[in-house]
């Protein structure tokens, strides 16, 4: 997917000036179906959550006769034989996106991470049935994808249930406008340059495959990253990652669930899934264990520990089965999980939790997607036998 980097704060709620831009653009239950999923606009609009509407504040032409604009035209007509009139008419339509500018901010009040709110965010019935109703209606593709990827079909509805939602409140921009602006007029921060080099080579790719896909750039609404589609893919990622798994001759990430659900199993497979392997171990509640934790939880997403050094140290694991001799080499993060008010929880976090984060960087994320999918899994169990999940 997509984010290497995350301008908006996917470890705490929704901010206030971020919640305000609610797209309508997804299913009322939050996973897309069918031709509902990216209704195309020109007059880019958003909502507040309570309703009230919105334009996004844009500054027409700003890009036409832009010397930097000119170099970067050159630049494609060079590498990749773009035809330059019409990439000087094109970008002569780009509009400047102040909000887009504004959105990659930081918050100027630090953000309070809550692990218990976020979850419950996602972790709860609507999503889950709309989950359950995802999956049968794409159970032969969730399926295929599963045996060609190695990628099981609970991890690719929960990412789809996720980002789906990330969709609603982000997905109305047109993203020629929001990755123009980003490339040129990133606002002045400390990683200014560094930002402004991937916006460029998403606006790159955005028009290769644009190009590529006979689809009018224009027309492609996104999130105010440039993020495109049912699993939110930033362009750079469709060119790399996105297949056609519908058979139809050509990808489209933005309407077809089938496409959706092959690139996001191509993405994990490529950034390295292990095929049935877990994804987190439970860590045992006791003092000693947690306290372990605790001193070993350092941010970082990547595996750091070996699961022979952490219970070495002393920590339990509440994992009944596990073979802890044959897992000892396993390499493992930990996962901090804290919640204002509450202690600290934590987790393990193996390699395929660390895939997960390469779509997203947030533990809060990675663990909600896996959660996600887990329970709808379970709706799923229960209901084709009869019982109810507990």
């Amino acid at each position: 997917m997509t984010f290497q980097f995350a301008p908006f704060d996917f470890t705490a709620p929704f901010k206030p000036a971020k919640r305000a831009l609610v797209a309508s653009l997804v299913c009322a239950l939050g996973f897309l179906s069918g031709n509902s999923a990216f209704a195309q606009s020109q007059q880019p609009q958003a909502a507040t959550p309570q309703g009230q509407m919105f334009e996004e504040e844009i500054v027409p032409q700003r890009y036409a006769n832009n010397p930097n604009v000119e170099a970067f035209i050159n630049d494609m007509v060079a590498r990749y034989d773009f035809d330059a009139s019409a990439l000087h008419d094109l970008f002569a339509r780009v509009s400047y996106s102040a909000t887009a500018a504004k959105l990659v901010l930081p918050s100027p009040t630090p953000q309070t991470k809550n692990w218990r709110a976020y979850q419950a965010r996602f972790i709860e019935p609507v999503r889950i049935n709309a989950g359950v109703k995802f999956w049968r209606a794409n159970q032969a593709t969730l399926q295929r994808a599963a045996e060609q990827f190695g990628v099981p079909p609970e991890v690719i509805v929960g990412i789809i249930g996720v980002e789906t939602i990330y969709g609603k409140y982000m997905g109305n921009f047109r993203a020629l406008d929001a990755l123009t602006t980003l490339t040129f007029d990133y606002p002045n921060t400390p990683n200014r340059t560094e930002r402004m080099a991937t916006f460029r080579k998403n606006l790159e790719d955005l028009l290769v495959w644009t190009r590529d896909s006979q689809i009018d750039p224009t027309t492609v609404l996104g999130s105010y990253t440039g993020a495109i589609g049912i699993p939110q893919f930033l362009p750079s990622s469709i060119v790399q990652y996105a297949v056609d798994y519908d058979g139809n001759s050509r990808i489209d990430l933005r309407t077809s669930p089938a496409d959706a659900i092959g690139s996001v199993a191509n993405y994990l497979k490529q950034n390295g899934w292990e095929p049935g392997r877990p994804v987190v171990w439970r860590i045992a509640g006791d003092v000693g264990s947690q306290g372990i934790a605790q001193a070993a939880a350092d941010g970082a997403p990547e595996p750091k520990w070996s699961l022979a050094q952490l219970t070495k140290a002393g920590m339990l694991l509440n994992e009944p089965g596990l073979n802890i001799a044959a897992e000892a080499p396993t390499p493992l993060t930990v996962v901090d999980l804290p919640t204002p008010g509450r202690a600290t929880e934590y987790t393990l976090g193996l390699k395929n939790f660390y895939v997960l984060t390469r779509y997203n960087r947030s533990f809060f994320y990675a663990l909600a997607v896996y959660q996600l999918g887990e329970a709808v899994k379970a709706r799923m169990m229960a209901s084709d036998t009869g019982t109810n999940p507990q």
